[in-house]
């Protein structure tokens, strides 16, 4: 536990720590703009007390920004106190503004928070037929949008949510901490996310997304408090962020079985680097709700410490869609039960509607420099038998026992073809040996 808040603490100053040379960065995808017009959230009677609700506040101050249309946009300070809100809408040319020690709280009337309609492309509620919870912090629709400042904090408050799930008392699907919907040109950075209800960070049907220098924390028995999820969303920068949740760290999606099929939107061209964090599940994750497909997704430099599995890949019979042109290289994981998973029987159905025969196309996955230790399982590659997975490479991964003198359990595969190189332990019969780890572009 030390050793973890010790590397929180190092992310936290991540944007402050300057160096001789400049790491390799997807953030200028978005360039970071300046806001000449300035507001604070006590111009508009917010009180930092954690006692004041605040919903009039923030909804008056985005309402003033999205009428008086000032050049080149507005900035909404948040000075530091404990702001009490229920959830609100940003607005296009915004800049949300976190000063040190400023918390912007949601509130738990689990009653009062408003419903929206659900995602065309998952047909219903996540968890629950019928629509959803709007997310805590809301937009749709919107460009140009900026959530920053110097690490302050949004918090979920979401352990009356979590307790509802556990209960089975709930009657839509919990809201998300952050959500863009149809949003383009949006730049979440140096904030502090915690106590999601449900996912933290969802851009959905969106384009140019750039999460970079956040933290993101959650219990680890927090349910389904995935940290970042582009979902059929292209051109998504994550870097230099610490996420310790109780779900997947990032997961990569596009939709679920019939509905994701007909809406068709892809995950493309997503980078994923730089990324610390512990998780019982996934590291980083590619599905399992790929329907409308997944493609071009590049991970690299990636530390992950007590997690269930390293990096996971995962569908479904019924998805349909396809996952391809994956890569994932530069990866040091400890105490993992299972380091690496790429598998076709994951994950549940939103109704007895899906068609059996709609099978996911899974192919191109490279997964490279790999190393482990304290591993209980190598790893699993378990394709189709209608739709077996081709042109897996794998090269130069080691996975270690727990022990020194414990030897990690064999790699288990199925309907699955493609290349090894360096691979420890052995890699299973299915992927041939390859003697130079070029041999992996051939697939």
């Amino acid at each position: 536990m030390p050793a973890l808040w010790f590397s929180l603490s190092i992310f936290l100053c991540l944007s402050y720590v300057s160096t001789a040379a400049e790491p390799v960065t997807c953030s200028g995808i978005v360039p970071m703009k300046y806001r000449y017009d300035r507001i604070s959230i006590a111009d508009f009677g917010g009180v930092g007390d954690g006692v004041t609700v605040n919903t009039k506040a923030f909804r008056a101050a985005i309402y003033r920004i999205q009428h008086l249309h000032r050049r080149g946009g507005t900035l909404l300070y948040i000075p530091p106190g404990v702001y009490l809100t229920e959830s609100f809408n940003l607005t296009s040319h915004m800049t949300l503004y976190l000063a040190r020690g400023a918390v912007i709280k949601a509130t738990q009337d689990t009653k009062n928070w408003r419903l929206i309609a659900p995602l065309p492309s998952y047909g219903r509620g996540r968890e629950r037929p019928g629509g959803r919870y709007v997310s805590f912090i809301h937009g749709d629709g919107v460009h140009d949008v900026v959530i920053t400042g110097e690490n302050g904090t949004i918090d979920g408050q979401g352990d009356v949510w979590w307790n509802m799930w556990r209960q089975r008392t709930l009657q839509f699907t919990r809201p998300n901490l952050i959500e863009f919907i149809n949003s383009k040109d949006i730049i979440i950075s140096n904030v502090i996310f915690q106590n999601s209800p449900f996912w933290n960070i969802h851009p959905v049907y969106s384009s140019n997304i750039v999460v970079r220098y956040v933290t993101i924390l959650a219990p680890a028995d927090s349910p389904n408090t995935d940290g970042i999820d582009p979902d059929s969303s292209s051109n998504v920068c994550i870097e230099d962020s610490y996420i310790s949740t109780g779900d997947d760290l990032v997961a990569v999606k596009s939709g679920w079985d019939e509905y994701g099929i007909a809406y068709g939107r892809p995950s493309s061209d997503i980078t994923i680097r730089r990324i610390r964090g512990s998780s019982p599940f996934s590291g980083i994750a590619i599905g399992s709700e790929t329907s409308g497909g997944v493609e071009n997704v590049f991970a690299e430099h990636i530390n992950l410490y007590n997690v269930g599995v390293g990096i996971h890949i995962k569908t479904n019979i019924g998805r349909g869609g396809f996952i391809r042109n994956i890569t994932v290289s530069n990866v040091f994981m400890e105490k993992a039960r299972k380091g690496i998973k790429i598998a076709g029987d994951v994950g549940d159905h939103p109704d007895d509607k899906f068609n059996p025969n709609a099978l996911p196309v899974v192919k191109g996955i490279t997964l490279t420099d790999i190393w482990g230790i304290q591993v209980l399982q190598a790893g699993l590659v378990q394709g189709l038998k209608n739709s077996p997975f081709t042109g897996i490479c794998l090269s130069n991964i080691n996975l270690h026992g727990m022990t020194a003198t414990t030897r990690t359990p064999p790699w288990k595969c199925s309907d699955v073809s493609g290349a090894a190189h360096l691979v420890s332990p052995i890699q299973c019969s299915e992927l041939t040996s390859a003697q130079h780890a070029t041999s992996c572009s051939n697939y």
